[in-house]
């Protein structure tokens, strides 16, 4: 229970960071604009790509910063490109998958069995059972006429999130960009001056 409550502590302290707020900011703009490049296969199977940029803020920053970041992006989102009425509750679907994944990977190792757990579990939560709450609230259908394609739907996404997350974090781990995020500003001016 206190790691726990050390994770949530040192992720709130992150907001007291400008690198946090601007990077996120950055996260949250290729967010958008990867939003738009959304692969449709058939009626109930979308691959987006714009998950993946919110998921490096909650690797960097945890599930404080995670869940403000998701609510604030999901109404950004909705204001961008408003698509039907707007329902609070994915916007509290959002803020929960945001604090899930930023519990599954805030100061952690990125491995594939790690996200394959993240994924299930917001999978689950977020998406089969809140996110069918919703529309069944939305659209007065029952939840247990919706939910079997929900998962149908989850299931088959849930390896290809996974693997689509895990190889462009290790791509950017490789890279040195997340070290670079990570590192506050004045050790990066002073170890350019010591280069220097």
């Amino acid at each position: 229970m206190k790691k726990l409550t050390t994770l949530f502590a040192d992720s709130y302290g992150e907001f007291r960071q400008v690198r946090t707020v601007t990077t996120a900011a950055m996260f949250g703009a290729i967010s958008v604009v990867l939003g738009y490049f959304t692969l449709v296969i058939g009626d109930y199977i979308k691959i987006g790509f714009s998950s993946i940029a919110n998921q490096f803020v909650y690797y960097l920053f945890g599930p404080v910063v995670g869940g403000a970041f998701s609510g604030a992006l999901d109404i950004l989102k909705y204001l961008i490109k408003p698509t039907g009425a707007f329902f609070p509750g994915f916007t509290f679907s959002a803020v929960v998958a945001g604090v899930l994944y930023g519990l599954f990977f805030y100061k952690k190792q990125l491995t594939l069995r790690r996200i394959l757990a993240a994924e299930l579990v917001v999978s689950i939560v977020c998406n089969m059972l809140l996110g069918t709450l919703w529309l069944s609230m939305l659209y007065g259908k029952a939840f247990m006429l919706l939910l079997p394609m929900r998962v149908f739907k989850n299931l088959i996404m849930w390896p290809i999130n996974s693997m689509l997350f895990f190889t462009m974090g290790k791509a950017l781990e490789a890279s040195g960009i997340f070290r670079l995020l990570k590192t506050p500003v004045q050790i990066r001016g002073a170890a350019r001056k010591q280069m220097k």
